[in-house]
């Protein structure tokens, strides 16, 4: 099985720069995204390339931590971030577009590639009924920062 990936884009009434500070807030991200019970950040210094940290949230019924590390940073326009799990690599890639001073598209691009020759959890993931989920899940996380970001601007 080849990679599959998931597309969600939602705009928000907020300048670029604040969003970013939203998104890459990791130790307050427990308390914007409700999907995100807890995150232990691993690395000292700002986010950047190279930043680690564990993410517990809830998936397809169970709860699961994993681990995460930033492989592009290019403030305040976009991220990547990756992780490995169960046999399936993980990458999901955030770009804010300023469309205007208080208004910023984000498009967060979550693509899931078997490792070594194991297929089954990405098809789980990202099959059908996985792949909706996925994107319902980034859609929920999007609407979450919209609202921290767009209440703080009011």
């Amino acid at each position: 099985m080849t990679s599959r990936t998931v597309v969600v884009e939602r705009r928000i009434a907020a300048a670029q720069g604040t969003v970013w500070e939203a998104l890459t807030d990791l130790r307050g991200m427990a308390q914007v995204l409700s999907g995100v019970s807890k995150t232990e950040v691993l690395t000292d210094g700002a986010f950047d390339v190279g930043t680690r940290w564990r993410e517990t949230r809830r998936m397809f019924g169970k709860e699961a931590t994993e681990e995460m590390w930033v492989t592009a940073s290019e403030p305040p326009e976009r991220y990547v971030v990756e992780a490995e799990s169960h046999g399936t690599h993980y990458v999901s890639e955030w770009v804010l577009r300023a469309d205007g001073p208080a208004t910023t598209t984000v498009r967060m691009t979550f693509t899931a590639e078997p490792a070594g020759g194991f297929s089954g959890l990405i098809a789980k993931v990202l099959g059908g009924v996985g792949a909706r989920a996925v994107s319902k899940a980034i859609a929920k996380d999007l609407d979450d920062i919209a609202t921290v970001v767009e209440r703080r601007n009011n």
